[in-house]
């Protein structure tokens, strides 16, 4: 059996990875929850968990504090960071402080499936499987440094290839093999971190914050919003 904490302010990717969790062939057993990285530091400790999935963002201890307090706290944990295409810079840096993996959001289920194998096999209770490390070439990371800097204009894969004197197939391929997202889903996620940013002053209305973030269509903005984050703009508002 592998047993798993899950550190997350957000209670429907928790509730959601649960899902996806069951539905691996592997006896998983949830030991227990936590909104926030300062209670999570503490039952960590107690519960000792063979696994912890974690946030990057969370209140009293971020998801890279909480990465560096686990080894005082129990040594033999594997910490899977879960983290947003906005905030890929970061799932970087956690694997740099030792992180096993990281997962993006939307977390999916071969992904989630991919990562529970590989430590089971680290433990040699499964067959290890080869994986090739990501190439990180020069001129995608210049390419991405780019959209993040302007993915709220009207920013195209095109624009991009033929500044960049690639074809727009190929920019796409290696943009995906770089992040595993495509270039429209990426820019998406950006647009919805700061959305999500945003939404925290009520002052700003919600249409006022869809063009903001690049969208002239409220309604479109909307469905964008819900699709990656499971929960409308004017819901999300009112949970936080």
């Amino acid at each position: 059996m592998l047993n798993v904490y899950i550190a997350d302010d957000e209670v429907w990717i928790t509730l959601g990875l649960k899902k996806l969790l069951e539905k691996i062939d592997v006896d998983i057993f949830v030991l227990g929850t936590a909104n926030n990285g300062l209670t999570a530091k503490e039952e960590i400790g107690e519960f000792k968990p063979d696994v912890v999935f974690t946030d990057i963002r969370m209140p009293g201890l971020s998801g890279l504090e909480l990465l560096q307090a686990i080894p005082q706290v129990s040594p033999e944990s594997k910490v899977v960071i879960i983290t947003g295409f906005a905030e890929f810079d970061y799932a970087k840096e956690a694997l740099k402080h030792h992180a096993f993996d990281y997962l993006l959001k939307p977390i999916k289920e071969e992904e989630l499936s991919r990562v529970v194998h590989a430590i089971l096999a680290e433990r040699g209770e499964a067959p290890q499987e080869e994986s090739a490390p990501p190439v990180y070439d020069k001129m995608v990371d210049n390419v991405i440094r780019e959209i993040r800097e302007n993915y709220m204009e009207d920013i195209t894969l095109t624009e991009l290839a033929d500044k960049y004197n690639i074809s727009t197939g190929h920019l796409s391929n290696m943009i995906k093999e770089r992040l595993q997202v495509n270039f429209s889903d990426y820019v998406a996620s950006l647009r919805m971190q700061r959305a999500k940013e945003l939404l925290r002053d009520e002052s700003i209305s919600i249409q006022e914050i869809a063009e903001t973030v690049g969208y002239k269509d409220y309604f479109y903005f909307t469905k964008v919003f819900k699709k990656i984050e499971g929960i409308s703009p004017s819901k999300y508002r009112k949970s936080i």
